[in-house]
C-alpha cells in the first residue's frame, strides 16, 4: 500500500475527528459549597433574605461540627446575631462575596473553651452597633488551633478580634474601621499574626498584652498598618500601631506602619522583645520603644521617617536595660510630641537609651535636638555609641554627666552639620557642657571618647 505524506495526514485528521465527535459533553461542575464543606442552604439557611437568620446559622454550625465537616457559606448577605462556634466549628466562605451582617449581641462570632475552629473568606460586617466593654466583633477565649484567616472585618463597634488565651494564627485578614482595637491577643498560647491589612483603628493596631508579666513569643510579621488613632487620649497607651505590654520573647519583624497618632511598635515591660526590619512613616511620638520594667531587646534595621523621637529605650529607674540598637535609619524628626505626653519628655532625638546598650550602625538625619542621648540625670549605665552617622542634627551625641552616672563609650562616629555643638555633657535633656569633642572629656572621666569625625 502506497502511503504518501497526504494520505497519512487525512487519516490523522479523520481520527482526530472521529475522537471529538465521540468526547462526551463536559459533565457540569459541582457548587463551590460543595467543595468547600457542608452547604448551610441544606439546614434552612437563606442567603440575602431580609429575616434573621441567628436560629438557622447557629444549626447548621452545631450540625457541621458534629459531622466534623466546615460549614459553607455561598455568596450573600446573612443577617445574624450571636453565634457560638462549638468544638471543631469551621465556617467557610467567598471572599468578598460572603457577608455576616451583625444585628446585636455580645459578639458576631465567638466561642469559649472551644478548639480547632476556623473562619475563613468571610466577610464579617459589624454595622457600628456598640459592643460592651473588653468584646470583639470576633471574641475567642480559652482555645488552641484557632484561626481567622482571609476574612474581612468592618465597622466593630469594639474590638475588630479578641483572642484571650489562644493559641493559633491571625493571617491575610483585612480589619477596617474599629471604635476600639483592630487585633487584641491576652496571654497567647502560641500566635502568629501575619500578613494582615489594618485600618482605621480608634485605640491600637495589634495588642499583644499579658495580665502579668510572662512568656508570651507571638510572632507579628509582614502587616501593613495604616492610620491608627489615640482615640481615648492618654500618654502613649493608645494610637499604636503594635503595642506589645507584660509579654516576653515577642517578634516584630517585617511590618509597614504608617499614619500613627503614637508609636509604631512600643514595648512595655516585654522582655526579650525583637523589633526588626520594619518600615515607619509618619507616626507623631516615639517611633520604636522598649519602655520600664524589661531587660533585653533588638531593635535593628529599621527604617523611620517622620517621628517626634526615632528609638527610646527607657526607665532604668524601673529595671529597663540591656538592648541593641543596630543599623536603624532614622530621619526627619519632629521637634514636639503630641499634647498629654509628660511634659519633660522631649522630642526631636534620634536615639535615646540609659543602661547596658550598643547603639552601632545607624544613620540619623535632620535631628532638632540630638542624634544620639545617652542616659537620663543618674540613669545611665554601661552603653557605647560606635560607628554611627550623625547628620544635620542641633547635637549630634549628647551623654549624661550628672552625679552617679555611669560609663560611655562614644567612638568612631560620624558627626556631620551639628548647628550647635558635635559631643555634649548632659543635665538631663540640657545642655551642661561645650563641645567635648573639641574640648575633650577629661573632666569626665565616665565618658570615654574615642577618635570621632566631626565635620
Amino acid at each position: 500500500m502506497d502511503i504518501s505524506r497526504r494520505n497519512l495526514m487525512n487519516a490523522t485528521a479523520g481520527v482526530a475527528a472521529g475522537a471529538m465527535a465521540a468526547a462526551p459533553v463536559p459533565a457540569r461542575s459541582a457548587p463551590l459549597t460543595s467543595t468547600l464543606g457542608r452547604d448551610a442552604t441544606q439546614s434552612g439557611v437563606r442567603p440575602n433574605s431580609p429575616d434573621d437568620q441567628t436560629r438557622a446559622l447557629q444549626r447548621a454550625i452545631n450540625e457541621s461540627a458534629n459531622a466534623q465537616m466546615p460549614l459553607a457559606l455561598p455568596p450573600g448577605i446573612y443577617r445574624t446575631g450571636a453565634l457560638k462556634l462549638p468544638n471543631g466549628a469551621q465556617l467557610v466562605g467567598v471572599r468578598g462575596a460572603t457577608v455576616l451582617q451583625f444585628t446585636g449581641g455580645s459578639s458576631l462570632i465567638g466561642s469559649e473553651g472551644a478548639s480547632s475552629i476556623a473562619l475563613t473568606g468571610l466577610s464579617l460586617d459589624g454595622a457600628g452597633i456598640k459592643l460592651a466593654e473588653r468584646r470583639g466583633l470576633v471574641h475567642f477565649q480559652n482555645g488552641l488551633d484557632v484561626r481567622v484567616q482571609d476574612c474581612d472585618i468592618v465597622g466593630s463597634g469594639g474590638y475588630g478580634v479578641w483572642f484571650e488565651s489562644i493559641a493559633g494564627e491571625v493571617s491575610g485578614n483585612t480589619i477596617r474601621k474599629t471604635a476600639n482595637t483592630a487585633f487584641t491577643s491576652f496571654d497567647a498560647l502560641g500566635l502568629l499574626v501575619a500578613q494582615n491589612t489594618i485600618q482605621d483603628a480608634s485605640d491600637n493596631g495589634i495588642e499583644i498584652l499579658r495580665h502579668t508579666t510572662g512568656d508570651d513569643g507571638t510572632i507579628v510579621v509582614n502587616n501593613r498598618i495604616d492610620d491608627i488613632k489615640a482615640g481615648p487620649g492618654g500618654s502613649g497607651q493608645h494610637g499604636n500601631a503594635i503595642n506589645a505590654f507584660r509579654a516576653g520573647n515577642v517578634i516584630v519583624s517585617g511590618n509597614r506602619i504608617r499614619n500613627c497618632d503614637y508609636s509604631a511598635v512600643r514595648g512595655n515591660s516585654a522582655s526579650n522583645i525583637q523589633i526588626t526590619g520594619n518600615s515607619v512613616s509618619n507616626v507623631r511620638e516615639v517611633a520604636l520603644y522598649s519602655e520600664f520594667a524589661f531587660e533585653g531587646a533588638v531593635i535593628a534595621n529599621n527604617t523611620v521617617d517622620i517621628c517626634a523621637v526615632g528609638v527610646s529605650v527607657a526607665n532604668f529607674n524601673e529595671g529597663g536595660r540591656m538592648v541593641t540598637v543596630h543599623g536603624n535609619v532614622i530621619r526627619n524628626i519632629l521637634p514636639k510630641r503630641p499634647i498629654g505626653t509628660a511634659p519633660d519628655d522631649d522630642a526631636g532625638i534620634g536615639i535615646v537609651v540609659e543602661a547596658d546598650a550598643a547603639v552601632t550602625g545607624n544613620v540619623i538625619e535632620n535631628a532638632p535636638s540630638f542624634g544620639i542621648m545617652a542616659g537620663w540625670g543618674k540613669y545611665l549605665r554601661d552603653v557605647t555609641i560606635t560607628g554611627n552617622v550623625v547628620r544635620n542634627a542641633f547635637v549630634g551625641i549628647g551623654v549624661s554627666v550628672l552625679p552617679g552616672a555611669g560609663t560611655a563609650l562614644v567612638s568612631n562616629n560620624l558627626i556631620s552639620g551639628s548647628r550647635g555643638s558635635a559631643i555634649v555633657g548632659l543635665d538631663h535633656a540640657k545642655t551642661a557642657t561645650g563641645d567635648l569633642g573639641k574640648e575633650g572629656s577629661s573632666r569626665f572621666p565616665q565618658i570615654v571618647l574615642g577618635l570621632n569625625a566631626l565635620r
